[in-house]
């Protein structure tokens, strides 16, 4: 297996940078905006994205974190509750960007969306990435990309973040 550096802890820095200035661009400000991050490593993603938004702006926007573990379609005997979402705001008519690391097949953003709208009536949803691999199993989009890959389905991406991982990298396995 050969594995190599897609992005270093730099380029990735300078992806969320980006990633920040579009939201704040197509929303006209951070007004109504909550971002969620998709457990792991998506809600660390997310709290980045609140800081490079917060020295853009000086607000703080409101981020939370979701667990979509209940809402997957490939696990039998799924159960629902309420702290699936973790947020000390109100997500109704707010516009609800998730934040993920990778995206795929769009089944983990499918189950997100079933979460979030199970509970609340978002205003608008939209989804940033740091990776967009391609092979979408279902019609999902990210509005706000990192970096798109092209990949093989047998090659794999690895997010390594400070948070969890020791060291911020993006790597691609073939």
């Amino acid at each position: 297996m050969k594995q190599r550096t897609i992005l270093d802890e730099a380029q990735i820095s300078r992806s969320l940078t980006r990633m920040a200035h579009e939201v704040l661009e197509r929303n006209k400000g951070t007004e109504n905006i909550i971002l969620l991050g998709i457990k792991t490593r998506g809600e660390f993603l997310a709290d980045r994205l609140q800081d490079k938004i917060s020295q853009i702006e000086s607000v703080k926007v409101p981020t939370g974190t979701i667990d979509i573990s209940n809402y997957r379609d490939d696990k039998a005997g799924r159960t629902v509750n309420d702290e699936d979402i973790i947020i000390d705001s109100d997500l109704n008519d707010k516009h609800v960007v998730l934040v993920d690391d990778v995206l795929f097949t769009g089944r983990t953003i499918r189950a997100a969306m079933d979460a979030i709208l199970n509970s609340v009536r978002p205003s608008k949803i939209s989804l940033a990435v740091l990776i967009d691999r391609g092979h979408r199993e279902l019609p999902i989009r990210a509005d706000y990309v990192g970096k798109n890959i092209p990949t093989a389905k047998e090659e794999s991406i690895n997010v390594a973040l400070m948070e969890v991982d020791n060291e911020n990298a993006v790597t691609l396995t073939e």
